[in-house]
């Protein structure tokens, strides 16, 4: 059972019987020395019907049990002795209990199975020893009695229920700031040691993985839901930045379960790396999904970091890439727009493909012909440089630089820049 100290205390409620006839003092007054043999038969039955209560390991438990059985039952013949009989210290008693049970990891539905049988063997003994001692209340009495009994366990089934819930609350609450530290910790500059991190991960029931990765995270409108994620990944959505901690990253699986749990989210998946390197991870993931919300990258679906490089890269130094464009594509920057970019897209595939007009074709869904008249109109631009081979990097990357401002607009001519 849980420490005592650990249940919140609730406001004493009182505990309702019902019972008003006569003698019904003096039936409490005569059952009151059969309680302890009342409460190990129902125990007995309890045991015999519910085998998940017999604990052979743990002799400790079925004592308990019967304490339990016998303190309920005795407290039950006290109130009908006395109406006015406090129950708080019963109702606290069974508030532990609950928490007890939460505490272990075991669910309530055991414990209603266990208080609705020891309730029907209480109600056969109780009404057998009155009979015994020659009480002969009515049937009617007799029925109040019995009914009196169930009323009264089901409120004690409910105030365990509450130090279940209550139990369970705070244990939820703890082992989520123990992963939220965790989290924080892996995310921290300078990047911790091995070493500083076992123990974190112990406590946060976080086996530590070879590999990791981290996502970071943007919401995508105000009826965002929060992602259900399988329990290995931690979930930092209590940053300022959302972010979270995928393990084992490159499994099989992994990225497909992410697109399907993060829909709704602009997600942006880090390189992998390990442990102490996740402050990376998460930093190349954060520069890509600013460039998604700027529209430089498609942020509809999870967007791999590693997938984009180059222009992740180039982006970084927007300012040099923008006159290093304005150099070399100043021939094509002439052009009406709306033919500036039919024709740097062809160009770009052209030197990806060695010029191959029909290579070329396929890439973009021409005809051939049409890709050999752009081609022409190209060299009528540039000239022979667009052949060379030094510098035929810087070309690339200013075009696709280029065409990665431009992707939006590129088809109604509305060109962002250049």
């Amino acid at each position: 059972m849980t420490d005592l100290s650990q249940v919140v205390h609730l406001p004493t409620r009182r505990i309702e019987l019902g019972l008003s006839f006569d003698g019904v003092v003096r039936i409490a007054g005569d059952l009151r020395e059969h309680v302890p043999a009342i409460a190990e038969e129902a125990v007995c039955r309890i045991e015999k019907e519910l085998p998940e209560f017999v604990r052979p390991h743990d002799p400790r438990y079925a004592k308990a049990l019967g304490l339990s059985v016998e303190y309920a039952i005795g407290h039950f013949l006290d109130l009908m002795a006395d109406p006015d009989t406090s129950s708080a210290e019963v109702l606290q008693f069974w508030r532990q209990v609950g928490a007890g049970e939460a505490s272990e990891g075991r669910t309530l539905d055991a414990w209603q199975a266990a208080i609705r049988t020891g309730a029907g063997a209480a109600v056969e003994r109780l009404t057998e020893e009155a009979e015994r001692l020659g009480h002969r209340a009515s049937p009617a009495e007799m029925a109040n009695i019995a009914n009196a009994v169930f009323s009264y366990l089901n409120q004690l089934a409910m105030v365990v229920a509450e130090g279940h819930a209550d139990a369970a609350a705070r244990a939820a609450g703890a082992h989520q700031d123990r992963r939220r530290r965790l989290l924080d910790l892996l995310l921290s500059e300078p990047a911790p040691e091995p070493k500083d991190l076992r123990e974190p991960a112990q406590e946060a029931a976080w086996p530590l993985p070879r590999t990791v990765a981290a996502v970071a995270l943007r919401e995508r409108g105000p009826d965002t839901r929060r992602p259900a994620l399988p329990p290995d990944m931690l979930l930092g959505l209590h940053l300022t930045e959302p972010c979270l901690i995928v393990p084992d990253p490159d499994g099989p699986g992994r990225r497909q379960a992410l697109r399907k749990k993060l829909r709704g989210w602009t997600a942006a998946l880090g390189p992998t790396v390990e442990p102490g390197e996740l402050s990376k991870s998460l930093r190349w993931a954060r520069q890509t999904l600013e460039l998604a919300d700027q529209g430089l990258i498609d942020g509809t679906g999870l967007v791999v970091t590693e997938e984009h490089m180059p222009i992740i890269v180039m982006m970084r130094e927007r300012e040099l890439v923008e006159r290093v464009i304005d150099r070399r594509l100043a021939p094509l920057l002439s052009v009406r727009p709306a033919q500036r970019y039919r024709l740097a897209e062809t160009l770009l595939t052209s030197l990806e493909c060695g010029f191959n007009a029909t290579e070329v074709a396929g890439r973009l869904n021409l005809h051939a012909q049409t890709v050999r008249y752009r081609l022409r109109r190209l060299e009528e631009l540039f000239g022979d440089t667009i052949h060379a081979t030094s510098g035929r990097l810087e070309l690339h990357m200013a075009l696709q630089s280029w065409l990665t401002l431009n992707a939006e607009a590129g088809a109604s001519g509305e060109l962002r820049y250049g």
